[in-house]
């Protein structure tokens, strides 16, 4: 069994994307797709920058689902891949939960881009600049950092917001919270803490304003059921139900990204290859979170192409 699974905010740089334009029209008729829906020349920050426009979140968001469903185009229109007839699952990190969506048809292309915008400003617009925080603790699993969490909240939202493997885990707040937490890494035996370089802190109490603009937004989307179920994050587990892809997008924006859990569940129904598209970033994570899976990320034409050889 297969899932294909698509990445989070972070696998974002200047650059991405142009190599596949140029190689490809259909990769080009994305970003321009994606262009025309925002209003917004997003494909030129992608290829040119500047740095600081990309890693703004309401241009990341999309950029990150512009690249991936680009690359999942190329495989499907010149390569001849059908998403339901190679894949059983399909799987995304945070905003990846909407890439996953589209690549399953869920929502149309533009739809998904507009969301993401609105998703990356109403985060962003959430929690004043500099008020919060995140942090990835290395050498954590989720037991040590919840007690970490716990340990450094003095009455404000400490909380683990990202399980992402059975090493790394992050956590999101107040940022004098998040900064104690840091500080007493090594009293909760964890190897490491290091602040993050956002400028929000994502899956947490903080974000409701956020997930109320997702919940009117969300509400008023066309939501098809999709070609192949979606391991939603918030439940690490499948869904297809419109109403109910609906209900776990508005959670999962204060709630937490449950990848190991996913991941794992996927892997215990069955599946064995893990094909991310887009990144290069869910990939090592799932092998630390089944070693026995077979993991690959898909980003160039020629991992597109070693890609169609294979499947």
């Amino acid at each position: 069994m297969r899932a294909f699974i698509f990445p989070g905010q972070g696998s974002q740089q200047v650059g991405m994307g142009k190599a596949l334009a140029e190689a490809s029209t259909v990769a080009r008729e994305v970003f321009q797709e994606v262009d025309e829906a925002l209003s917004q020349n997003l494909f030129r920050i992608m290829c040119d920058g500047p740095e600081s426009d990309l890693t703004l979140t309401e241009n990341a968001q999309p950029a990150i689902m512009a690249n991936a469903i680009a690359t999942l185009r190329v495989l499907e229109k010149e390569g001849g891949l059908k998403l339901a007839d190679k894949g059983d699952y399909v799987a995304g990190h945070s905003l990846g939960e909407y890439t996953a969506l589209c690549a399953a048809q869920a929502f149309d292309l533009a739809t998904t881009a507009r969301l993401l915008k609105l998703r990356g400003q109403a985060m962003q617009a959430a929690v004043p600049v500099g008020e919060g925080a995140m942090a990835a603790l290395l050498g954590a699993d989720i037991e040590k950092a919840q007690a970490l969490a716990d340990a450094a909240a003095e009455g404000e939202v400490c909380t683990v917001a990202n399980d992402n493997d059975p090493t790394q885990v992050v956590i999101s707040g107040h940022r004098g919270a998040v900064e104690r937490a840091v500080a007493l890494v090594k009293d909760h035996g964890i190897k490491r803490g290091v602040l993050l370089p956002v400028s929000a802190p994502f899956h947490c109490p903080l974000m409701q304003s956020a997930a109320d603009a997702m919940a009117e937004a969300l509400g008023k989307a066309t939501i098809q059921a999709p070609l192949l179920p979606v391991y939603a994050n918030v439940l690490a587990a499948p869904i297809a139900a419109p109403d109910d892809i609906r209900a776990r997008l508005v959670e999962q924006v204060t709630g937490r990204v449950r990848w190991r859990e996913s991941v794992t569940a996927m892997w215990e129904a069955g599946v064995t290859d893990f094909v991310e598209l887009g990144g290069k970033v869910l990939g090592p994570m799932v092998k630390r979170i089944a070693p026995d899976a077979n993991a690959t990320s898909v980003v160039s034409m020629d991992d597109i192409e070693a890609l169609l050889a294979r499947i």
